[in-house]
């Protein structure tokens, strides 16, 4: 059965460069151990998942609309243009784009909307005829999930592949009522303020009751607590422009073709494949 499987790489990299227990370098003084835990994570969750097809995204240089929406949009994030060069992940990338193309794998870096969006097209455009695992941290994927959508969370042997049943136990939600639900509790990893009287049970709540946030919106009257009820009413717009910045539509369109990212794993190491990149 065809298997797609969309990676992450931003998100991987920044995991593998601040994740590994030591900085380490080669022979020449280089820096590499981002690009060593990144291909080593790569493989294994290749292997776990066993895909037909591999496509790797990046965030690169971009204007995002979401940030034209609101100029707090991830205005928590470091500056990483003030930081010397090799302090930082970025420093690592051709090294893993070569690894990348050893391992015959098609990458791309975004310039016109975040990876997300090109995660989401994937999900959206191909999920309904084939499985797709997406490997990511970002939590804002959960609102892809369907029975044939899933994230995963590479965690080494604690790796967690997320599931509709999976966000049901966490969260008391559906998948597709992430976004919603998120609107009202917020983002702080993406500097998203969420609405006052509204935690993560309050949301879970109001979504199991209204079911997608127009319609609660629409009936915020119908709220049994006032402070909660009055909290919702005051902050709609709030609450729709989160929707906005949270919501993936996966309209963009897309780097690559599924025709072109079919792969067969060649069962090298990452010993092996840091070799053939001369590292």
């Amino acid at each position: 059965m065809d298997k797609l499987l969309v990676v992450d790489g931003s998100n991987l990299l920044f995991q593998m460069f601040y994740g590994m227990p030591a900085r380490i370098v080669d022979e020449r003084g280089k820096a590499i151990h981002g690009t060593l835990g990144f291909v080593g994570a790569f493989l294994k969750i290749i292997r776990m998942t066993h895909p037909t097809h591999v496509v790797a995204v990046f965030d690169g240089e971009y204007v995002s609309r979401r940030g034209e929406l609101d100029a707090d949009y991830k205005g928590n994030r470091p500056d990483y243009s003030q930081m010397d060069g090799e302090d930082t992940p970025f420093s690592q990338l051709p090294d893993i784009y070569a690894a990348l193309d050893c391992l015959s794998i098609h990458h791309q870096e975004t310039s016109v909307c975040e990876a997300d969006d090109w995660m989401a097209g994937y999900a959206k455009r191909y999920g309904g005829e084939m499985d797709v695992v997406i490997s990511s941290q970002d939590s804002d994927l959960f609102q892809l999930i369907t029975e044939r959508v899933h994230v995963l969370r590479y965690r080494g042997e604690k790796t967690v592949i997320c599931d509709p049943a999976y966000i049901r136990e966490k969260l008391g939600i559906d998948p597709r009522q992430y976004a919603a639900y998120k609107s009202l509790t917020g983002d702080a990893s993406d500097n998203i303020k969420g609405v006052d009287k509204v935690g993560p049970k309050t949301a879970a709540a109001l979504m199991n009751q209204f079911g997608d946030l127009e319609t609660l919106l629409a009936g915020a009257e119908e709220i049994g607590k006032p402070s909660v009820r009055e909290s919702v009413l005051r902050n709609a717009d709030r609450l729709r422009k989160n929707y906005a910045l949270i919501c993936l539509d996966g309209e963009q369109e897309l780097p690559f073709g599924l025709e072109e990212l079919v792969f067969r794993d060649p069962g090298v190491t990452t010993k092996e494949v840091m070799r053939q990149i001369g590292m």
